[in-house]
């Protein structure tokens, strides 16, 4: 049998499976693997500026195709660098395999340069992780490693000394890549089951379905039950491209960044039916109301709340089977009530979404309403945690060929421009905007260049109002003053041209429409620098006694300091969204 090299092999096993780039930045203990690609090449190599940004684009890659995606850091610093990429990866339950070169096999243990524990390191954020020590290892730990990433739906790691890729191996490849990635199972509750979820359902009386991001392929499955049980649906920020659009039963969300409407549907409900969510905010749950779980994962099944029946299985596939045996001609009351409270609710977000031409005042909503209007049909939007996230849960609309990114479980900063470089460089053809904070696009500004270098055309519109928004507003809501939360930014276009990109900005709301226009028709990648009003607020959808305590002590402690200014200013900027809670 003839011989090749471990990182000759390694490479075509990732061809193999189907991988077609690799997000990283070389070094010393990766060149016999980059030097395999460059020979083969069939497998593209990404060069990003920091290897988190690679692992958070790999991250979004995964999400966009549900297929295995790939990273990669050299060495020690290299490697530790992916880390936490590789966490938002691993919470947001996506298939990532990242390779992480290990210093010279006979220097392990030694305090060599840059040594590190890639097991050790990796074991929190992965499903699996191992070190290939001998060529002879490498397939199966290889095979092994890409099964459990796409199998577990998670990050799975394999470390590997640099000389170890450049010795020679008589391993073989899988037969085929059937062999290597097995179909996925649907997963369907048995006949007791189904029997005890249909008798509790039939049973109810006022239900509420809340809709998470397992109910993806499942949106007829979805509406179907929910006029079958004419049940309002709450959906969760990770299910809204998959839920909200074209659903008549859809009253929005709940939770910190939610609607009043999704919170009342929640909490006047006498039956809540949690579908394919983990929504992990306890204090959005109905206390009263019997719960029922459906969920994929066995884990997730009463984890946030007390639940009545759990069922494990597929979310679509479940409905199908339950459908049947749901008996008909239910009252539809709630579900008015609910349509109705939610558009009062829209009605009232839309409205924060106009601006006053010539005020100098630029909400965020605005531009966040105008980009949805604006974007192509199938676009696919990255979004920064933080205030991004609020306006792009509250005003992007999906359609079904849209998509909506981002770090919702691991909630990392910086995560947009890195999971829009992702998704450009897997769909090449399609608009990708990224919402990017001023502060996320601060903290991994270099991928700027990666962006360039690479010519990919993402759009960038950066939210820049100064500050670490939602943190300012939870020091405020807890009745502090606000410490260590402003940012002294520069002109941002003016940045993005330095860098060789087109770079627009926009100060006033009777230029947001013409400057988005401007960005999104550039035929190469394009920023927004759309400086908005700092003092912006995002209520919750019900505020607790605590919070509005806060503000008013935020407020007297304001004057007191002599801020008296920062108080006017949040009254002048929120003069619409106090009248609307006024008027509640």
């Amino acid at each position: 049998m003839p011989k090749t090299s471990v990182a000759d092999l390694f490479a075509e096993t990732l061809h193999l499976a189907g991988v077609e780039r690799i997000y990283g930045v070389v070094g010393d203990s990766l060149n016999g693997l980059t030097d395999s690609l460059r020979r083969q090449g069939k497998i593209e190599w990404v060069h990003v500026r920091n290897e988190e940004a690679g692992a958070f684009a790999a991250a979004a890659e995964a999400q966009l195709t549900g297929k295995l995606a790939v990273c990669a850091g050299s060495c020690g610093p290299g490697n530790m660098h992916l880390i936490n990429g590789l966490y938002d990866a691993h919470r947001s339950r996506v298939p990532v395999l990242a390779i992480a070169a290990q210093i010279p096999s006979g220097e392990i243990g030694s305090n060599y340069f840059q040594e590190t524990r890639p097991e050790a390191l990796f074991r929190e954020c992965s499903v699996y992780c191992e070190t290939i020590t001998t060529g002879e290892q490498m397939p199966r730990t290889l095979d092994t490693a890409i099964r459990a990433a796409t199998g577990h739906r998670g990050v799975a790691v394999v470390a590997m000394p640099g000389d170890v890729a450049l010795t020679s191996t008589k391993g073989v490849l899988a037969r085929n890549g059937g062999a290597l990635l097995p179909a996925a199972p649907v997963v369907v509750p048995g006949e007791g089951g189904l029997a005890k979820l249909a008798a509790l359902l039939n049973d109810a009386g006022k239900v509420t379905i809340l809709a998470g991001r397992g109910c993806r392929g499942a949106h007829t499955q979805l509406i179907a039950i929910a006029q079958r049980l004419q049940a309002p649906v709450v959906h969760a920020l990770g299910g809204k491209e998959f839920v909200e659009y074209d659903n008549p039963y859809d009253v929005g969300m709940t939770g910190l960044i939610g609607f009043s409407s999704g919170y009342d549907a929640m909490m006047g409900c006498d039956t809540l039916l949690m579908l394919g969510t983990d929504f992990p905010y306890r204090q959005f749950y109905p206390e009263q109301a019997k719960v029922v779980q459906i969920d994929l994962r066995p884990e997730n099944l009463g984890r946030r709340t007390a639940i009545d029946l759990g069922v494990v299985g597929d979310v679509a596939a479940t409905i199908d089977a339950v459908l049947p045996r749901l008996t008909t001609g239910r009252d539809g009351a709630f579900l008015a009530d609910a349509r109705e409270n939610y558009a009062k609710a829209r009605k009232g977000l839309d409205e924060l979404a106009h601006g006053k031409p010539g005020s100098g005042i630029l909400h965020p909503q605005e531009v966040a309403r105008v980009v949805s209007d604006l974007a192509s049909d199938d676009a696919v939007f990255t979004a920064d945690v933080g205030t991004p996230t609020i306006w792009a849960a509250r005003y992007l609309k999906m359609n079904g060929r849209r998509r909506l990114i981002g770090s919702w479980n691991h909630g990392s900063m910086a995560n947009a421009l890195p999971h829009a470089i992702g998704v450009q460089a897997t769909a090449p053809g399609r608009q990708v905007v990224s919402l990017s904070g001023d502060g996320g696009l601060a903290m991994l500004m270099g991928e700027l260049l990666t962006v360039r270098q690479s010519g990919l055309p993402v759009k960038i519109i950066v939210f820049n109002n100064g500050t670490l928004g939602f943190v300012e507003l939870e020091m405020k809501a807890a009745g502090m003053i606000e410490t260590g939360v402003a940012l002294d930014n520069p002109d941002f276009a003016a940045v993005a041209r330095a860098m060789g990109i087109h770079g627009v900005r926009v100060t006033d709301p009777a230029h947001v429409r013409a400057g988005v226009a401007e960005v999104l028709a550039h035929p190469g990648p394009a920023l927004l620098d759309a400086v908005t009003a700092r003092t912006e607020l995002s209520m919750p959808p019900k505020l607790t006694l605590e919070q509005m305590t806060g503000f008013t002590l935020y407020a007297a402690k304001a004057i007191l300091s002599g801020r008296g200014d920062a108080v006017v200013e949040l009254g002048r900027t929120n003069i619409g969204l106090i009248g609307s809670l006024l008027g509640r």
